[in-house]
Parts: C-alpha cells; structure tokens; sequence
C-alpha cells in the first residue's frame, strides 16, 4: 500500500480528479506574438487618446517644417551643420515673419469687427434708413431697397433675418463671438506646443525621417520610396503656392484697401486672403469692394482698385505662381474647398494649412496609384493560353 500512495505521490497524473485527469503540459492562453500583437494595439490606442490633443500643432510643424525645409539646409550650411543653432535661427525667423504679423492683422481685425457687431446690435434695437449709395444703384436700386426695408429697416428686422438664415439670435452669436474671445489663451497654447514641434522637427528631422523609411519599407515595399518622395513636394507645393500666395494677396490688396479708404480694411485684408486659397476667390473679393465703392460715390477710387486687383492677379498667375508652385499635384478646385472647410471645422485656424495639405496629399497618392495602375502591362490571353484550352463538345 505504501508504494501504491508513493507511485501516486511521484505521479500526479494517476490521481483522481474532478475535472479530469493533471497533465504536466503547459500552454498559453496567447501566444507571445498575438500578446504582442494586442499590448501594441492598446498603447496605440492609449497614446491617441491622451495625445490627441497634441495632433493640431504637430500636424502644423510638420507642415511648415516640409514648407521650409530646403530654407532650412541652407541655413544649416551657413552655421557649419550645427541643427541646435540652425533650429533655434529658423524658430526666431518663423516668428517674425509669420506669427507676429499674423497676431497683429487678428488683433487689428477684431477691433473692427467688434465695430461691425455695435452697428448689427444698434441696427437690430432701432432699425436703420437705406443707404444713399444703395438708392443710387442704377439697375438694382429699386429691389435692394425693398429688400433693406423688410429684413433691415424696422426695429427687430435685422434679429428674424439672422434667425432666418442660421437659426440662431443676435444675442447667441454675440455670446459666440465672446467666447471665440476667451478662446484666445489656447490658441496661444496651441500656437506654444506648435513652435516646441516645429523645433524639434528642424533639429531632429532626418534622423526621424530616416525612422519612417525603415517602417514604411515594411509597409510599402515597392510603394514607399516613391510616396516618400510626393509627400514632401507636395507639402512644400501646396504650403507655397496656396499658402504663402494667400497671405501676400491679403496683405497687397488690404493695403489697396486702405488707399481706397474702404472702411475695415484690415478685416477685408484677410477675408481677402482667406478667400485667395480658392480659386477665383481674390478677384471675387476686390471686386465686390470695387463696386461698393463706385456706388457710394468713389469712381475713381472703386475703378482704381479694380485695374490694381487686376494686375496685380494677372502678375501673380503668370509670373509668381508658376516659379513658386512646383511638385508633383495642383489641386482642383472642389477637393481644395473640401480641404479649408474640413480643416478649418476640425483644426480651426490652422486647418485653413494643414486641410489643404491633407487633401493634396490623398489627392497625390491616387494619382500615383492610377499611373501605377495604368503603366502595367495588361496580360493578353494566347491561344496556347490555358484558359482558352477547352473541349469543346464534337
């Protein structure tokens, strides 16, 4: 009996059990690659949902930091290869030349809007008279004023129209515009965070770059050399060619504005250059400010304005853009709206940059995967071709 209890002590297997008989194999519930697999898709996921606040300004120093890239060599050079200095110049000169005059034309032009909102909550309580220059219209004259008396002139009016058109009040959208106001301290923060990127991309941009070739090799193969290089020229294309355009049409015909006494013309500056990232926009805009001002009574200044918005544009379209706008992609004119509105929706202000950029990317990508698609050799089918090698019934 006592050797029957040892052989059952040295081997466990021989017990009886209630779920059956031990085993001295050992397996995994996970293998180690799927346990791999799945505490990699759960940081992935951590990270997106801490970090995501930090998307916006990374995205933007990416942008900028393709944008002015080869700037950035060339400065390298200059300082003997040293990226801690050559960082820290091209940070100092993004902000002169970029953030500071973009902050003060905002603050100019919320000044001027907040004129804008006085006379619409004045208008609203008292109504206002049609204006001379609307009466003077030859054509029009007559059902403008119309118009002005039923959803402007009388007390109230001004209230039901807004109603009307984005089913809101006067006293919402004013709260709207206080809170854009107290908005202002993130969009320092964000602006903050963007600058920190932005340096780190000038200083540490190759090595990093070097670290998404080795990834994307394993992604795309055979793909990923050749979409490696679109994205930079793209960027650096679209970046130049809306962005830096944009901004130079806003400014010249802003000043035109201003010679032209248009009222506001800091804010028509900007809606101006807003407007220039589409195509047809600028010539929308100063000539929609050309025929105000002929019709309340500036000809000369109104006609004036339109021949200098003119050639102004004319000189931009055959001489600046086609020296700045290089690369592989032009966008259209659909896809370049689709990417202001949807950045501008979910980014903000710097979704006016890095929408654009997003869409010319997508856009990029497709074309090279058509002309991929269109230069391979299309496979014709011979008569010793088993496919076509079937009985055939006698």
């Amino acid at each position: 009996m006592r050797q029957v209890s040892d052989r059952k002590k040295a081997d466990p297997s021989a017990e009886q059990r209630f779920f059956g008989p031990a085993t001295n194999s050992r397996s995994a519930l996970l293998l180690p690659i799927s346990a791999a697999r799945w505490l990699l898709l759960f940081i992935l996921v951590a990270g997106v949902y801490f970090f995501h606040g930090f998307l916006v300004p990374v995205l933007a120093a990416l942008v900028i930091g393709f944008a002015t890239w080869p700037f950035y060599r060339r400065l390298r050079v200059s300082v003997n290869g040293n990226n801690t200095i050559a960082a820290t110049i091209a940070i100092i000169a993004v902000i002169s030349f970029l953030i500071i005059p973009i902050s003060l034309a905002i603050a100019y032009a919320i000044d001027e809007v907040r004129t804008w909102i006085t006379w619409v909550v004045e208008t609203n309580s008292n109504g206002a008279s049609v204006p001379q220059w609307v009466v003077a219209l030859p054509v029009v004259s007559t059902s403008l004023t119309e118009l002005w008396d039923k959803y402007i002139g009388h007390p109230g009016a001004l209230g039901e129209l807004v109603q009307l058109v984005s089913g809101s009040n006067i006293a919402t959208i004013y709260y709207y515009v206080i809170a854009a106001g107290s908005g202002a301290f993130r969009f320092v923060l964000t602006l903050l965070f963007m600058l920190i990127s932005l340096f780190f991309v000038y200083r540490d941009g190759e090595k990093f770059v070097a670290q998404i070739d080795k990834f994307g090799e394993r992604i795309l193969p055979m793909r990923w050399e050749r979409v490696s290089r679109i994205v930079p020229l793209t960027i650096s294309s679209t970046v130049t060619g809306m962005g830096v355009i944009a901004i130079g049409e806003g400014i010249v015909l802003g000043i035109a504005y201003w010679i032209a006494g248009v009222p506001s013309p800091v804010t028509l500056g900007i809606i101006t250059g807003f407007m220039a990232l589409v195509p047809g926009g600028a010539p929308l805009s100063f000539t929609l400010v050309s025929i105000y001002l002929v019709a309340s009574g500036s000809l000369f200044a109104g006609v004036a304005l339109f021949v200098w918005g003119a050639v102004e544009l004319f000189i931009v379209d055959k001489t600046l853009r086609p020296r700045l706008v290089g690369g592989p992609i032009k966008l259209p004119f659909l896809p370049t709206f689709f990417g202001l509105v949807g950045g501008v929706k979910t980014m903000g202000f710097l979704g006016l940059f890095v929408g654009p950029v997003l869409m010319a990317l997508i856009v990029a990508i497709w074309r090279e995967w058509l002309h991929e698609v269109s230069s391979e050799p299309v496979q014709q089918v011979t008569a010793t071709s088993p496919a076509v090698l079937v009985k055939t019934p006698v």
